[in-house]
């Protein structure tokens, strides 16, 4: 556990040293927030329990986990009582949404949260992955594309060869 803990640190900061990854949690640091919700002894610990394992969920590498933190924070984002709250939640959203691949959706989360803290560092981040995302993705959909054209030009400059050849003979 504690070099999962240890790993589980190391790609939080990561996000703040600028990396290009968002933090992964695995399965250990998802049971014991699961614990920690379970021991809450007041509804406050558990509604802080709850962010943590939400937390932990949308981080997660399982499609599954991530689902289940999209779930958990649709849920509680009507119910929160502050903009900070209703910041974080955004946020946790568009992780999670990026991590399902739905772009667009995360774009749209994160702009919120943006518009609620303009400087925020964590939100920013986000923003800069999904644009590098996007555009990665762009360029890879254009080559996609410009080689199905190329390899079309191929094979029906090849047919008129061939069918110019049998008219010759």
């Amino acid at each position: 556990m504690a070099g999962h803990v240890g790993e589980f640190f190391e790609s939080v900061s990561s996000i703040f040293r600028g990396s290009d990854t968002l933090p992964v949690c695995d399965r250990d640091i998802i049971a014991g927030c699961e614990r920690e919700v379970a021991d809450a002894a007041n509804e406050g610990q558990k509604n802080e329990s709850l962010m943590r394992l939400s937390w932990a969920l949308v981080h997660s590498g399982q499609p599954e986990d991530v689902n289940r933190g999209i779930g958990m924070l649709e849920v509680s984002l009507g119910k929160s009582n502050t903009s900070l709250q209703t910041r974080e939640k955004l946020y946790l959203l568009a992780v999670g949404h990026y991590r399902n691949g739905d772009y667009t959706r995360s774009r749209e989360l994160i702009e919120r949260c943006i518009q609620i803290q303009p400087d925020w560092r964590q939100a920013l981040t986000l923003q800069r992955l999904l644009e590098e995302k996007t555009k990665r993705d762009g360029m890879i959909g254009m080559a996609i594309v410009t080689g199905a054209f190329g390899l079309v030009g191929l094979v029906a400059g090849g047919i008129i060869a061939a069918a110019s050849s049998s008219r010759k003979k």
